[in-house]
């Protein structure tokens, strides 16, 4: 059970994404790509993201924050689990809010519903990343109680690399 809206700002509220919203969440996702520099990395297309946001086994969930109705602000989030805590945690993957609706609370506002459902759910944390040149992101985050994990660097692997690691074509081995 998620939050209610008591506390929201004046004409925001904050529902589940559903089939329909596709689009304008790959425009959100396009819109936050752009906004990291990231935009040459966005593959994604409508059809993946009901495939695997709202099909058989949502790999993800997504919750739309409205303005008046239209759509300004995002987030996805999905469980991850935590050996040390021995309990689920809650993983945000993207948060973003249109550039001329910043400053309106509606992105603490996100968050805030985020650590309802993950305190609902008996969840351990809540956690996510942030480029370390996004300075004004940091700020909020850290006045909001999040401490960075300076001790821990993000580790992928993708494309060929995946393919090569999956086929046990490694070169060292510990």
């Amino acid at each position: 059970m998620a939050p209610d809206s008591v506390g929201l700002p004046d004409g925001f509220s904050i529902r589940p994404a559903a089939p329909g919203d596709v689009p304008v969440l790959l425009g959100f996702i396009r819109s936050l790509a752009e906004y990291e520099r990231l935009s040459h990395e966005v593959s994604a297309i409508e059809d993946g993201l009901l495939g695997t946001l709202f099909g058989p086994r949502p790999s993800a969930e997504v919750i739309l924050g409205e303005h008046h109705g239209r759509p300004v602000a995002f987030a996805l989030f999905f469980q991850n689990y935590s050996t040390f805590l021995a309990r689920p945690g809650l993983h945000l993957e993207d948060l973003f809010v249109v550039p001329e609706f910043r400053g309106r609370g509606f992105g603490t506002a996100l968050l805030v519903h985020l650590a309802g459902i993950a305190r609902d759910r008996g969840y351990g944390r809540l956690e996510w990343q942030v480029l370390d040149w996004n300075e004004l992101a940091l700020g909020f985050y850290r006045s909001l109680g999040a401490v960075p994990m300076s001790d821990w660097t993000t580790m992928r692997v993708t494309g060929g690399a995946l393919g090569r690691l999956a086929d046990g074509a490694v070169k060292d081995a510990l």
